[in-house]
């Protein structure tokens, strides 16, 4: 598979903090890449980096070949429209409908009528599973798992090559984060997506992840198949994944295979 992300020597650092040094990552076209690590070791911050909502002091991120932050303008906007974002609480917009909320990047970006951006939008909001009276809806009238998904919608609303997740299971009920990831697995095999994910989410990582990169020691520790990862000697590798509920999540993640080759 090719690189469709590389960082190199990235370097964030917040007054006297040093977050990330010389931190090096590659994600592989198509797969699920699953980002842990311990709290404070920089897993958004690394995300917000590649997206270019934080410029780091030093390194290069390429994506798709580019590197987003010498573009002009023009060429920097649409290398961003091949980035869809799915934030941890969602960032809706409170005042706007969810159909209003998807529609909106499609009316800046894509130069459509507001009754074609609508139409895009109701689509969208099929793709990820919302019922169709959850358009005229507001933020604040929907459950937590309506508001990942909305968002997710809005996220897919200009059909982008990558999918970055920031915790897309925090706060749901073990229920809707199962359905969640099973939404993610479907969209990325449907769409050739490629997914940057960051989650704690143990039963997710086990669930959907092709690759688990691990962030500790402001750099990128390993990033392998998560058999690879679980085996490798680091103490906080060792209690997150061998720990009682990574030992739970692996059984039930064995259990479910076990039953699919019935």
């Amino acid at each position: 598979m090719n690189s469709i992300i590389e960082v190199r020597q990235l370097h964030n650092q917040f007054g006297r903090q040093v977050v990330h040094h010389q931190l090096d990552l590659d994600v592989l076209e198509g797969e699920i890449l699953s980002v842990v690590g311990g709290s404070g070791t920089g897993k958004s911050v690394l995300l917000r980096s590649i997206v270019g909502l934080n410029q780091p002091k030093s390194g290069k991120i390429r994506i798709l070949g580019q590197m987003l932050q010498p573009l002009p303008s023009s060429e920097r906007s649409a290398l961003k429209q091949q980035l869809g974002v799915l934030f941890q609480q969602g960032a809706l917009f409170s005042s706007l409908t969810v159909a209003e909320n998807v529609a909106l990047p499609l009316l800046e970006h894509r130069g459509l009528t507001r009754k074609e951006a609508h139409q895009v939008a109701l689509m969208k909001l099929g793709l990820v599973g919302l019922p169709k009276d959850a358009a005229q809806k507001f933020p604040a009238n929907l459950s937590g798992g309506m508001i990942k998904r909305a968002a997710l919608a809005r996220a897919l609303a200009l059909d982008p090559r990558i999918l970055f997740l920031d915790e897309p299971t925090a706060g749901l009920d073990p229920i809707s984060a199962a359905e969640f990831d099973q939404l993610i697995l479907t969209l990325r095999n449907a769409l050739g997506l490629t997914v940057f994910m960051v989650t704690h989410d143990l039963d997710t990582i086990y669930t959907i992840s092709d690759r688990i990169a691990v962030i500790s020691q402001q750099r990128v520790l390993v990033n392998d198949r998560i058999d690879l990862v679980a085996a490798h000697p680091d103490p906080w590798i060792q209690a997150y994944f061998h720990g009682p509920r990574g030992r739970a999540a692996q059984q039930t993640q064995s259990a479910l295979s076990s039953g699919a080759d019935m």
